[in-house]
């Protein structure tokens, strides 16, 4: 039923954005996280919806994680599909993984158990010196309007997602409270020149930023 259910809030929401969603996502992995993440690297999108960051981000393996079972007709070829409930087990070997991406997706999980039981899962696969890169909404600012679309359950900021990642293990490294506008799924399409113009200007984020961007390493043994 769960999957039944995002299917249809992913048609409802972004059906018809979807290709500005893809191009706004080929700049923002061109000239920002494509940095981040490096060459050669074996990379998980978690929760990675129609894929629009790991089939575009340069990396030696790929794999997606998701529920919803259409991801799998969005994602290239040499995109690993995991449809799975990502608070189970991951079918990966321990210390198999150099990043978790994810973007958008950890508000969505029903409960902190659930979140906590993600993140142990994503310590576990990460290598020593990997990963782990958290973009979504601040609820610090988007103020009511994170409770908007019905499938968002946990309330967090870039504090309480920094303090989760700490305790699992991870290594906050870079915490940023505003980094994106809040949402592309009832916003005005805007020219995609503007992305890069934002992205190259910190300044411009702490006024329009409704994102937090955290990024965590696991420590080397």
């Amino acid at each position: 039923m769960l999957g039944q259910e995002l299917q249809q809030e992913y048609q409802r929401r972004f059906v018809n954005i979807a290709q500005y969603r893809r191009r706004v996502w080929r700049i923002l992995v061109k000239s920002y996280f494509q940095g981040k993440v490096g060459t050669n690297r074996d990379i998980l999108d978690l929760g990675c919806g129609w894929g629009e960051f790991i089939n575009q981000v340069e990396a030696n393996r790929k794999y997606a994680m998701d529920l919803n079972p259409d991801t799998g007709e969005y994602l290239e070829q040499e995109v690993e599909f995991l449809h799975q409930d990502c608070s189970q087990a991951w079918p990966l070997a321990d210390e198999s993984l150099d990043m978790v991406f994810t973007s958008n997706f950890l508000e969505h999980l029903s409960s902190k158990e659930s979140l906590s039981q993600t993140l142990s899962e994503a310590y576990r696969c990460v290598k020593p010196g990997g990963k782990i890169v958290c973009l979504g909404p601040n609820l610090k600012y988007t103020g009511g309007a994170y409770w908007d679309f019905f499938d968002h359950h946990l309330p967090l900021t870039d504090a309480s997602m920094s303090e989760i990642l700490e305790l699992k293990g991870f290594k906050v490294t870079t915490c940023i409270p505003r980094f994106l506008p809040y949402t592309m799924a009832n916003g005005s399409q805007l020219p995609l020149w503007t992305v890069s113009v934002y992205l190259s200007l910190p300044l411009v984020w702490q006024l329009l930023g409704k994102q937090f961007l955290v990024i965590a390493s696991k420590p080397r043994h």
